[in-house]
């Protein structure tokens, strides 16, 4: 039996090459090893576009567009923030440069839902929490919903959302402070109508 067959995923997820390895071959000329990147960062790249487009064609033709982005400036990185937040910047401007094209509202939708074991009361509680969460984002102004997409379903440091926003560190802070109040207001306003029927 082939040995490399033999390991187990998280073995060879393990051996795979980290962001930086990666970068460094395709830079010296291995072109197929950018699919490493592809692969690891694809979901999260393809959720920022749903939080911009609601479609999911449109998603996946702007996920294509922001990895072609991101290969031919990959000579730029300077591995001064970690590639994933580099890539996220990548995401974001096209994103707004995109929106501005249509001239369209951006309304943020997050298409992540967190799975579980179907069936159990976990699972629905929190199905039906990122579905309340999701209604309450939309009606977010852009940038206070920017702010909380890359807060909660991206883990991003303030830090990092200023990097990938161009936001000053304050501002988001603010932004996330107002997003989470209008948030728990609208949450709590529907619990009470839910509550009445």
């Amino acid at each position: 039996m082939n040995r490399q067959r033999s390991l187990s995923a998280e073995t060879q997820k393990l051996l795979e090459p980290s962001d930086e390895e990666v970068i460094a071959m395709v830079l010296q000329g291995d072109r197929e090893a950018f699919s490493f990147l592809v692969r690891r960062h694809d979901k999260r790249v393809l959720r920022l576009g749903m939080s911009f487009f609601r479609d999911e064609d449109d998603a996946a033709d702007f996920t294509q567009d922001v990895f072609v982005k991101a290969y031919l400036a990959l000579g730029t990185f300077k591995g001064r923030s970690q590639f994933s937040t580099w890539l996220l910047r990548i995401a974001y401007n096209t994103a707004i440069n995109a929106k501005k094209r249509r001239k369209d509202q951006v309304r943020l939708e997050c298409e992540d839902e967190v799975k579980g074991a179907p069936g159990t009361d976990e699972t629905h509680l929190r199905d039906e929490a990122a579905r309340a969460v999701r209604e309450a984002m939309a009606d977010l102004p852009q940038k206070q919903g920017i702010c909380i997409e890359l807060f909660f379903f991206h883990n991003l440091k303030y830090s990092e959302i200023s990097e990938v926003t161009g936001f000053p560190v304050n501002t988001i802070k603010s932004h996330v402070f107002r997003a989470k109040r209008l948030l728990r207001e609208r949450l709590e306003g529907r619990v009470e109508v839910d509550g009445a029927l």
